[in-house]
């Protein structure tokens, strides 16, 4: 897919040297409850839940983003293009997307919309841990689980001793990383050693930090990080343009509800947990569903180990999170006491 062009993405290989980066590691490195709308199909956008996520970017407050009293609390838009990203520096992925806001639609969008809450990118073969000190030192190599060694690694060829076997995974810019893989130790256990710490140097890996090893559909070995969260400046202009900042987030969304006109925004998974582009067939199933005080809630959350657990709650609350700069607005408009 082509790149829309815009102030906020790092500069890179000219256009036609660039490739796509592979969805299925986009999506295991953004976490696994994140789904993106396919394009063509209708969404919902909320400039409320946008402001949350550059309020994070920023470390700030979330009422220092202007709001804008002509933008409606939510948009019906028709997703016009797609483009999947990953910052050169930290690894950090994001999308950039380009939303025509509708008045009305036609059947095909409406349909392209409920399959989108069909699609699943997330990769069936894949392993995430959260590194150790161990992991993660100069002297040592990448502790692999067994089981997870087993399932996305080549098979060892044990008649060998140590068996060992170079792997070769690629990175989400496509870069290649060669590791020894072995089978050694008292208790015997998975090792990546040479070409391990390289990579750790390289990507400024730290203990809490993650690493990910999928297989695609392809077969194909690729692996991904997701950092830890710390104390950290603002995100570089790859994630948010300094014109954005400067003008108010809001107001290409705000100018575009009052022209009809496209508007691109970004989406950063791992900056906030909330999706603010949300399939419109998504978003109407939950309005249809009653609710009320006193109603079990329940919802997923993403696990350390890159898995999902439900939790469930009860509805203590419903109403406005900021009824005075968003009067009626769906936008996380229940409280919910979660059970122990």
């Amino acid at each position: 897919m082509k790149d829309q062009g815009s102030a906020g993405v790092s500069p890179g290989p000219p256009e036609g040297e660039k490739k796509a980066i592979n969805s299925e590691l986009w999506h295991a490195c953004s976490g696994p409850l994140v789904a993106m709308p396919p394009v063509g199909s209708l969404v919902v956008y909320f400039p409320q839940g946008h402001s949350e996520q550059v309020a994070a970017s920023m470390h700030k407050e979330v009422d220092i983003i202007p709001n804008y009293p002509s933008l409606p609390s939510k948009l019906i838009c028709k997703l016009l293009s797609l483009t999947l990203h990953a910052d050169s520096e930290t690894d950090e992925v994001y999308a950039q997307m380009t939303l025509q806001p509708v008045n009305k639609y036609d059947r095909d969008a409406m349909l392209a919309s409920e399959l989108g809450l069909k699609q699943n990118k997330q990769p069936v073969e894949f392993f995430c841990k959260t590194l150790t000190a161990s992991d993660t030192s100069t002297h040592g190599g990448f502790s692999v689980p067994r089981r997870a060694a087993e399932k996305i690694f080549p098979p060892l060829d044990f008649t060998m001793q140590p068996p060992a076997q170079e792997l070769m995974a690629k990175d989400l810019h496509d870069i290649p990383w060669k590791f020894r893989h072995i089978f050694r130790g008292q208790p015997k256990r998975h090792l990546l050693t040479t070409g391990w710490s390289v990579f750790v140097s390289t990507k400024r890996l730290l203990a809490g930090d993650s690493v990910l090893f999928i297989r695609d559909e392809k077969s194909q070995l690729l692996l991904g990080i997701r950092r830890a969260t710390r104390p950290q400046p603002a995100l570089s202009s790859s994630v948010l343009s300094s014109d954005s900042m400067h003008i108010g987030i809001l107001a290409a969304a705000a100018h575009a509800a009052a022209n009809s006109s496209p508007f691109t925004i970004f989406y950063n998974p791992r900056a906030s947990p909330s999706e603010f582009v949300i399939p419109l067939a998504k978003y109407n199933k939950a309005l249809y569903t009653q609710v009320s005080l006193g109603m079990r809630f329940r919802m997923l959350f993403e696990t350390e180990d890159s898995g999902v657990r439900r939790y469930m709650g009860t509805i203590t609350g419903i109403g406005d999170l900021d009824p005075v700069r968003w009067k009626n607005s769906h936008w996380r408009n229940l409280q919910i006491g979660w059970l122990g």
